[in-house]
């Protein structure tokens, strides 16, 4: 019988997916990965984000890059893609790129482009959670 898949962001396998066109790479993600245990995933590219893009973050219910634009929709379409992709998979638990606004979790940057932290989670997160998926920070 084959193990439990996980959910996992893609840039903590090493693809260079971030929007600075970087990874953050975990060695204990890739030895998951090496097992065949991970389903890699970037869900900003899943929402049709380009790899580099502008920074964004989380200001009230809207997602916005560092110039101001709207990027609140193809953040919630690709949390839907990833979800797509977890239940293809029968996942019931991910782990996910700490801080960010698409999978941060419980602590998310604040929306001033400050690096300041804030309580709350990342679209992504919240859709997984909405859907019993167990979601762990990277940290």
């Amino acid at each position: 019988m084959s193990q439990e898949k996980i959910l996992v962001s893609a840039c903590l396998v090493g693809v260079n997916c971030r929007y600075d066109c970087k990874s953050k790479t975990s060695p204990n993600i890739v030895d998951l990965l090496d097992q065949g245990l991970v389903v890699p995933v970037c869900p900003e590219q899943l929402g049709g984000l380009s790899t580099p893009r502008e920074p964004a973050e989380r200001v009230n219910d809207k997602v916005l890059t560092t110039s101001g634009k709207d990027v609140t929709q193809n953040f919630h379409m690709g949390a839907q893609e990833a979800l797509k992709i977890a239940k293809l998979f029968g996942v019931s638990k991910a782990i996910l790129k700490s801080k960010s606004p698409m999978c941060g979790k419980d602590q998310i940057y604040d929306g001033s482009y400050s690096g300041t932290l804030k309580s709350g989670h990342g679209v992504l997160t919240e859709v997984l959670l909405a859907h019993n998926i167990e979601v762990e920070s990277c940290d």
